[in-house]
């Protein structure tokens, strides 16, 4: 079992962080704030132009035809810059349901567009203020056409399709629909980081295609989510590494009675205990991505941990950083805040931390079953 990435995957993620940090990506995620823009569409369009929307889509499709560890060290790329733009939306998910499950005619018309820019996807799950499941979606497809509506869906406004978890007659299942369309009404709403969007759509007669099978939707929605979770999980250890190494340069150049505050024993233990929950995060992440890489029966308790450990690492990093920076790390000129606001976000996207506690359970009882 290898679990480190080949040279060639090492290159790219270098190659990220350069290009990323060229574009001074979290300068342009302070504009986005402070504009209320939402999404930085330049340099999602540049992002495009590099082709990493194309990673995981075959050949055949114009796409790179490349695996997921490709997508996990993008991931944590986009997550150590916060990248203000639509990809784990618009790749992590809903380019992986219409690779994994979506008929060849929408195949031949969807994935080349995706790979060029042209059509940018997002996921409509969410109903009500709490956890989704098959048994609290309400929004229903008949004679294709799907009434309902739908919260919290990520990147709506620069989106121009969306996949949608739909009841049916015969069960939960996965709809197709362009945005575009007569009947779709899509509203902003507001959250604690608005560098990243979120809306409510509401659909009235839409016209919308079926992906998969019309009774199995749920499973499917749940497999593309335990993948997504991995890549998540990147994202949230790229932003944790960012808000640690943000704390140990401000530890080191920040004096206090003559000295760098990083030399006090208070600050040693912070900055410690942010590299322990971390390294711990990173060792879960890695086992994850092989899991997800080799299609392991232990993806789902392996994704879960990822999630579980990322998720904490990121939000204990973010809140040490802005300790660490004392009374510097609360105000708004400071970077600080904007990674405390993205491990908020990012810490709900396809399910909260109790969440995916519970799937991890389920998980390793399921394991130890087989």
């Amino acid at each position: 079992m290898n679990l480190d990435f080949s040279n060639d995957q090492k290159f790219l993620k270098e190659e990220a962080k350069k290009f990323l940090e060229k574009e001074n990506s979290l300068s342009r995620n302070r504009a986005v704030l402070e504009n209320n823009s939402r999404v930085d569409k330049d340099l999602w369009n540049k992002i495009v132009g590099l082709g990493w929307t194309g990673i995981r889509i075959p050949e055949e499709y114009e796409g790179l035809g490349l695996g997921h560890l490709e997508l996990c060290v993008i991931a944590e790329e986009l997550g150590r810059f916060l990248a203000p733009v639509p990809f784990s939306s618009s790749v992590y998910l809903f380019t992986e349901i219409i690779i994994n499950y979506a008929n060849d005619d929408i195949k031949k018309d969807i994935l080349p567009k995706l790979v060029s820019g042209e059509v940018v996807g997002t996921l409509a799950v969410t109903e009500e203020f709490k956890a989704p499941s098959s048994s609290n979606i309400s929004s229903l497809c008949e004679n294709n056409l799907l009434n309902g509506s739908k919260i919290a869906v990520p990147d709506a406004e620069i989106a121009t399709h969306a996949i949608v978890v739909a009841k049916n007659e015969n069960g939960v299942s996965l709809q197709l629909v362009d945005l575009s369309s007569n009947g779709v009404n899509i509203e902003y709403q507001e959250n604690i980081d608005e560098s990243r969007g979120h809306f409510q759509i509401k659909f009235d007669n839409v016209e919308c295609q079926l992906i998969g099978d019309e009774s199995n939707g749920w499973n499917l929605y749940e497999t593309i989510v335990n993948q997504a979770a991995v890549l998540f999980a990147y994202e949230q250890i790229g932003g944790s590494q960012a808000a640690m190494d943000m704390a140990i340069d401000y530890a080191k150049e920040r004096y206090a009675f003559g000295r760098p505050i990083g030399s006090f024993q208070a600050i040693k233990h912070k900055l410690a205990d942010m590299y322990i929950s971390l390294t711990i995060a990173k060792s879960n992440c890695y086992y994850a991505a092989w899991a997800l890489s080799t299609n392991s029966s232990d993806l789902p308790a392996a994704s879960a941990t990822a999630r579980v450990s990322a998720t904490k690492a990121y939000q204990f990093c973010s809140k040490e950083n802005i300790q660490t920076h004392g009374g510097n790390g609360f105000t708004w000129e400071y970077d600080c805040h904007m990674f405390y606001r993205r491990s908020k976000l990012l810490s709900l996207n396809i399910g909260s931390l109790s969440n995916w506690k519970e799937k991890l359970v389920v998980g390793l009882e399921q394991s130890n079953i087989n």
